[in-house]
């Protein structure tokens, strides 16, 4: 079914997060950020209490919007949610109680703005760690941005209000991260059209245990909070947690999606494990591998998006563990970034790891030129490969033949422009 359903995948033009029927997101400077002209505040709203699930970073020093988000969804990670409030600039991480405040009173105030339950409100913030977030900019910047999204007249506003969303959660993000996808839908839904959106930011600090920095996916198919749960979580192993910028975890990961249901208001709800879930989880995971490659791509410093596919593995840990040796070396990193074809650098990693295998069974293929056969260096054309080198995406291929798994890891290059940035970051 899955192949299927991909070839009748229609990627929607400038599509985002506002993409979907019932979604609607805007983003304004509230003064988070010293600079007017940067957005620094988004909002993305339903008009009525709709299905999430969230996913949230595994890092002990977890952010106060991620405790506040978690519990707001529950023990099942999924609950009815009526709308997501992000700011960026200040993370609002290892900031104790007050943290803690904060984030519990911007749901309120979202809440009052919108006349719905404070519980029914999630929050997200990224920035810097260890600062206090001040509650002044969204007690204007909130009603200010909602009265903005209920004034989009028409379908050409709400999908700009998206995009100015997916502008206000970038941190040191090159450009903002969008994207959807439609399909027609089969079985119980057959002749309804769904979408599926999405936003995200990411750029440093980026090798998620759940998700990326802050990512939120959107979708119009009626679905029950426990099967989007589903989906989101299986996607997300495949998609967002596939990607290494620097194999550092943020302390504020988070992906939220939620599902308003108007693609089928007459329709009940997708459930669990159902034909119907699987339809959806192919186009949500097209959103979410699309901007999990852009984030790779869009690395801080980076030139290059890497993808790194290990096959031939006895497991699928050991597949992964091998893909994020290569992918998070920064001396593979660094030799991408230099145009260097060498894949002895790529044997190390392979080699430190601790998995299971012969070296001497090992292929490896950089940009699709063979380089190692059997454990052993290949001849190939050092022209041809500073020719291939010039493409957006360098891949590197590794089979252990081992066993039979495979799994593929996005990064990018590690170039002098990283250490710029993040030796510049708080200044």
């Amino acid at each position: 079914m899955q192949d299927n359903i991909t070839t009748r995948l229609v990627v929607i033009a400038d599509g985002g997060v506002a993409s979907p029927a019932g979604v609607h997101a805007g983003g304004i400077h509230a003064g988070f950020r010293k600079n007017p002209g940067r957005l620094d505040m988004a909002l993305v709203e339903v008009d009525e209490p709709c299905s999430a699930a969230g996913a949230f970073t595994t890092n002990k020093f977890c952010a106060a919007p991620v405790t506040v988000s978690r519990a707001h969804l529950g023990a099942n990670g999924c609950a009815p949610v009526r709308a997501i409030c992000i700011n960026s600039g200040n993370a609002n991480a290892a900031t104790g109680e007050e943290g803690l405040e904060v984030a519990e009173a911007t749901c309120k105030l979202v809440a009052d703005t919108l006349g719905c339950e404070p519980g029914e409100v999630l929050v997200a913030s990224t920035g810097v760690i260890g600062q206090l977030l001040e509650l002044d900019h969204f007690e204007t910047g909130v009603p200010e941005l909602h009265a903005q999204i209920a004034a989009a007249g028409d379908e050409a506003a709400r999908q700009a209000g998206g995009h100015d969303a997916a502008r206000a959660i970038m941190t040191t993000d090159t450009h903002p991260k969008e994207y959807a996808v439609s399909y027609e839908a089969t079985g119980a839904l057959a002749g309804r059209t769904v979408t599926v959106g999405g936003m995200c930011k990411g750029s440093g600090m980026i090798m998620p245990n759940m998700a990326t920095m802050i990512a939120i996916i959107t979708t119009d198919a009626p679905v029950a909070p426990e099967a989007l749960h589903e989906v989101l979580v299986d996607v997300v192993k495949a998609t967002f947690n596939k990607v290494t910028v620097d194999s550092d975890t943020s302390t504020n990961d988070t992906c939220i999606a939620l599902a308003t249901g108007e693609a089928a208001k007459d329709a009940a709800p997708i459930e669990p494990g159902t034909p119907e879930a699987a339809e959806l989880a192919v186009a949500v995971n097209a959103v979410c591998q699309h901007l999990a490659r852009e984030i790779a791509a869009d690395g801080e410093g980076a030139s290059k998006l890497v993808t790194v596919t290990v096959s031939g593995a006895a497991t699928d840990e050991d597949a992964d563990t091998c893909a994020r040796a290569i992918a998070n070396s920064p001396l593979v990193k660094t030799a991408i970034y230099g145009h260097d074809c060498n894949w002895g650098r790529i044997a190390m990693a392979l080699g430190k790891c601790g998995v299971e295998f012969d070296q001497r069974d090992v292929d490896i293929d950089i940009m699709g030129m063979p380089v190692c056969r059997d454990g052993l260096t290949v001849a190939f054309d050092e022209d041809e490969a500073l020719r291939r080198f010039e493409e957006p995406e360098i891949t590197i291929w590794a089979d252990l033949k081992a066993g039979t798994c495979e799994t593929t890891v996005w990064t990018c290059d590690l170039t002098h422009e990283y250490v710029k940035i993040n030796g510049d970051y708080r200044t």
